[in-house]
């Protein structure tokens, strides 16, 4: 997929997205402080109430004839509950209480690395991980093909100094951008939560693997080399020059990291060059190794 199409695809999926807050969002969406609420008060046929209403940093909202009822992590649902009650002791008979999300003004995310514009985001809507990257102008050309979403972190920016740091204390959520960005593949798009950090490292940066191949043996020029989707096994090796003398490319193998631990590929280059063998498509951080001839 073209960077131009990928950034159509970004303005599109964030545009649909950014409208407005669908009823499911809101059933689920736990309130926070600065949001902006609307409510209607109906009772013996007849709208008694209707008023906006802002969750204040204290974690309160000021209802109308109740007065002050804790809205900060309550989803709308609870908070109708919480509002009803009391009007049904004190006020009508089988009042109805309708809540509407006007602003999310507590949702803030953060987002650094190889993005054209990184900061912190407050939005209306509960975005996916591409919902902030478009926010943030795109990704960068260099940017590697991994991105980290970052949890309870205190929410706040991470930099290039202490990301490390930050990766080694817990567990992110890994985004492959290779499949999400470069082939589209939506299953990737992870939904943030309010605070998330979104990182995603420079190329030459964080997880090597992620963004590199390597070649080693009797190849002309044995080296690190970037991952480009596409890339097969024999045109790796021609990207490295060729081989060099005495080399054995029937007997290549290729040296992949998988979940169960280091994985080795046997495959007959000879064949391949010939014609009888079809090419092995690569994967970021395989090794390729072409040994000595016997002869």
């Amino acid at each position: 997929m073209s960077q131009v199409l990928i950034t159509i695809a970004l303005t599109l999926f964030i545009f649909n997205t950014a409208v407005c807050a669908t009823p499911d969002q809101e059933s689920v969406y736990r309130l926070g402080a600065e949001d902006v609420l609307s409510i209607s008060i109906l009772a013996g046929g007849e709208e008694q109430v209707a008023k906006d209403m802002v969750v204040g940093s204290n974690g309160f909202v000021n209802v109308p004839l109740i007065g002050k009822i804790k809205a900060v992590g309550l989803t709308m649902e609870e908070l109708e509950k919480a509002i009803i009650t009391p009007l049904e002791r004190d006020y009508f008979v089988n009042p109805q209480v309708q809540l509407q999300i006007k602003e999310y003004n507590s949702l803030q995310f953060f987002i650094s690395g190889a993005v054209k514009n990184p900061g912190k985001y407050s939005l209306n809507f509960i975005p996916t991980i591409m919902d902030l990257i478009a926010n943030a102008g795109g990704v960068m050309p260099e940017r590697g093909n991994l991105a980290y979403i970052l949890r309870g972190v205190q929410d706040r920016e991470i930099n290039d100094s202490d990301i490390a740091e930050t990766l080694s204390k817990t567990e992110p959520i890994k985004v492959d951008l290779l499949k999400l960005l470069d082939e589209g593949d939506m299953s990737k798009n992870v939904k943030l939560k309010s605070g998330d950090t979104v990182y995603i490292p420079m190329g030459a940066k964080l997880n090597q693997s992620a963004t590199k191949i390597y070649i080693d043996g009797k190849i002309a020029s044995p080296g690190v080399y970037d991952y480009q989707p596409g890339l097969t096994a024999l045109s790796a090796c021609i990207m490295a020059g060729g081989f060099a003398k005495f080399a054995a490319p029937n007997r290549a193998k290729i040296i992949r990291q998988t979940e169960d631990g280091p994985q080795t590929i046997k495959l007959n280059l000879d064949k391949v060059i010939s014609g009888d063998l079809s090419d092995l498509p690569l994967k970021p951080g395989d090794r390729i190794h072409i040994p000595e001839s016997w002869l």
